[in-house]
């Protein structure tokens, strides 16, 4: 029985205990956003070389797991770019099994810790801290993420204090609690709640590790805990795909059966041969020091990842067959969403911004066809692209209003660089709403005529023709300036745009002079009007988008 000194010791104790959990986890979340903002650019080339290679795929997810440093981030990204159909089932499954493995790093930089280590990491905490007074954004990035990886050795370090861990009371508590679940499900079923509370494996596997340091934990029930933990990261990515579309939810599925066959495969070898396995990972690390005994789980964790990718890599389809067994399709009425981007990719900008472009580029695609499918029910008196239209303009202002929503929510979270591009974005949008707005008109013009039988005279249509082929080319070069960021044909973008502005003045001044020499109905003149008037409006919102690229203003045109 217990004194009452030594139930406050306990207490202190475990507060120690928490505050060192908490810290580690702060760390890891401050490294983790770091790296994922000074990362960035190189996060975005990765996943812009998906394709179904396997081996390419692990890769990809390894390296953006290791950016990140968080396979629940990855996990999540991969959901949010499966429901915005960017990325495949089979591409998908490569690059989770690639993010297992990725998230070994953690493990691996919290076992070489010693006290040597320590103090550099503590200086380097420091450091991290001075840099984040400075101005420039890339020094602030720098030190948030010397901080972060300061401050997770900070926290590694309380857990094993005199004041934690090494308090005889907690070794005596701890010793005493896994002495009556020393049994592989139990210990596996505290890994995957300790997992998903902490909704991170890489911090429940590094406070395994401590635990193993101190002493506290054997590592023959250590291993079984990290192998609950694979299971328990599982849960983010389950959350995640709550409410998405089902494939989706395949690649969530696909997550939990991955680490559940690893899981099951292990268990059962070290189950039955648990001592030759604990030996051979104490012969690989000697000694009876803590980096030694935190090396072997460290080590156990490689071991299980890799082994598990390279056993299951072969059988991606198979996993994607069973998933969609599992999961059907639903049958829903089909509602309109966003082609390349969700919500979940919130959650890493850089990619998020990625996906964003990728989406105006196919509004601009939208209103293009649409602005060139408006004057057939003009030229031929054809209502062949109605339907066709109407639709088109439908996903455009759908995709202008939920876009918008969308950068609103990602502005708060990027960083000071990519906030001029979401700042272009939002006027690009705005600009292909108008043309899609002014392309609707023209082909209800085009309608509206045909049921009152009326049409332009020939030099009246020669001249729309004229005017549109302009309006078409620069279409093309803003398209080409946007999309590849190609500044080259700019200043022919402006001239095309005065020359328009020019023969709107003509074409107008020669449409008065036909009226009044009687030459053309005064029943088309508003809709000859109003086609000149709004194709010149066209221009100025092309040149806007071209030169969104250099000029995130608002006001794009450059001052004459």
């Amino acid at each position: 029985m217990l004194s009452s000194e030594e139930i406050i010791q306990l207490i202190q104790s475990l507060i120690w205990l928490l505050a060192g959990v908490g810290i580690f986890i702060v760390g890891m979340n401050f490294m983790s956003s770091s790296l994922e903002k000074g990362a960035g650019a190189g996060m975005k080339k990765m996943l812009e070389k998906i394709s179904n290679n396997r081996f390419s795929g692990v890769c990809i997810g390894a390296g953006v797991t290791a950016i990140v440093q968080s396979s629940s981030a990855t996990s999540v990204m991969v959901i949010g770019l499966v429901n915005a159909g960017v990325m495949t089932l089979v591409q998908a499954t490569s690059i989770i099994m690639g993010a297992n493995v990725g998230t070994t790093i953690t493990g691996i930089l919290v076992a070489l810790k010693n006290d040597y280590f320590n103090m550099a990491m503590y200086l380097l905490a420091f450091i991290g801290v001075m840099l984040t007074f400075l101005q420039k954004e890339k020094a602030k990035i720098a030190g948030n993420l010397c901080c972060g990886l300061g401050l997770i050795f900070v926290g590694l370090n309380i857990m094993s204090s005199e004041e934690a861990f090494g308090n005889p009371l907690v070794e005596e508590m701890f010793t005493g609690i896994f002495s009556k679940i020393d049994f592989p499900v139990l210990l596996i079923v505290v890994g995957i709640i300790f997992t998903a509370l902490i909704q991170s494996s890489s911090a429940a596997t590094g406070v395994v590790i401590t635990m193993v340091g101190t002493g506290v934990l054997p590592l023959d029930m250590a291993l079984f805990i990290v192998l609950g933990a694979n299971i328990g990261t599982c849960v983010t990515a389950m959350l995640a795909s709550v409410g998405a579309k089902p494939n989706s939810k395949r690649v969530a599925f696909i997550h939990f059966v991955f680490n559940f066959i690893g899981t099951v495969l292990f268990t059962a070898i070290i189950w039955i041969f648990k001592d030759p396995v604990v030996d051979l990972l104490s012969t690989a690390f000697p000694g009876s020091d803590p980096m030694a005994l935190q090396m072997r789980v460290s080590a156990f964790h490689v071991i299980f990842n890799v082994s598990t990718t390279a056993l299951l890599l072969p059988f991606v389809k198979q996993l994607v067959k069973l998933s969609c067994v599992v999961i059907k399709d639903q049958k829903k009425e089909e509602k309109l969403t966003l082609k390349y981007v969700d919500d979940r990719l919130l959650s890493t900008p850089p990619v998020a911004l990625m996906q964003v472009k990728k989406e105006i580029d196919y509004m601009i695609e939208l209103v293009e066809d649409n602005t060139r499918m408006s004057f057939v029910a003009i030229d031929s008196r054809s209502l062949e692209y109605d339907e066709k239209i109407r639709k088109n303009e439908e996903v455009i202002d759908f995709t202008n209003s939920t876009l918008t929503q969308f950068l609103i929510k990602l502005s708060a979270n990027v960083e000071e660089s990519d906030e001029k591009a979401i700042g272009s974005y939002f006027h690009v949008l705005n600009d292909l709403e108008r043309v899609g707005d002014h392309a609707e008109n023209f082909h209800e013009i085009g309608v509206e005529m045909i049921h009152k039988d009326i049409s332009f005279s020939d030099k009246a249509m020669g001249g729309i023709d004229l005017l549109r082929q302009n309006i078409m080319v620069m279409f093309s070069i803003s398209k080409e300036a946007f999309k590849n960021l190609n500044k080259n044909q700019l200043g022919e973008l402006t001239s095309l745009e005065e020359n328009v502005d020019e023969m709107k003045k003509e074409l107008i001044a020669n449409h008065f002079a036909r009226l009044a020499e009687g030459n053309c109905s005064a029943d088309v003149s508003p809709y000859y009007s109003s086609l000149i008037l709004g194709l010149e409006r066209v221009a100025d919102h092309l040149v806007n988008v071209g030169y969104s690229i250099v000029n995130p203003t608002g006001s794009q045109k450059p001052e004459p």
